[in-house]
């Protein structure tokens, strides 16, 4: 055994990992087959990498997630929930510098309307409010 507390730790990681390039490759449209083009990966090794059964060599990871414009650390990311969004506000910083005044408040401007479309749909998961009518109440 390799001294780690939880026996096939290795194996879930490496699916996890998988499932999140497999996820987010869909999510983009591309094929493995364009994945491996524009990677330089071999397409049978996308393919064993997104089932787990292959190990990521760190070169790979950083080519693929340059090709999906995500920070390496998501794919990484231990939390069955990770957030690819916060991934990439945290590496905002770097990428920012680049950007205007203006845009820095354009990106602040979409940040709240994020975080206000997120807390309606919050609301509305926790269902419809006892009284709700749609004119102004007094």
């Amino acid at each position: 055994m390799n001294g780690s507390a939880h026996p096939g730790t290795d194996t879930e990681q490496r699916v996890r990992l998988g499932q999140r390039l497999k996820a987010t490759r869909e999510y983009l449209g591309l094929s493995q087959q364009q994945v491996a083009e524009r990677t330089g990966i071999v397409r049978s090794a996308v393919s064993d990498i997104e089932r787990g059964m292959r190990k990521v060599e760190v070169m790979e990871l950083q080519k693929l997630a340059r090709l999906y414009r995500l920070p390496a650390s998501y794919f990484l990311d231990e939390e069955e929930a990770a957030d690819a969004g916060e991934h990439a506000l945290a590496g905002l910083p770097r990428t920012g510098r680049p950007l205007s005044e203006g845009d820095r408040i354009e990106v602040a401007k979409f940040i709240q309307y994020l975080r206000a479309r997120r807390q309606a749909e919050d609301e509305e998961a926790d269902g419809p409010l006892p009284s709700q009518s749609p004119g102004r109440r007094a």
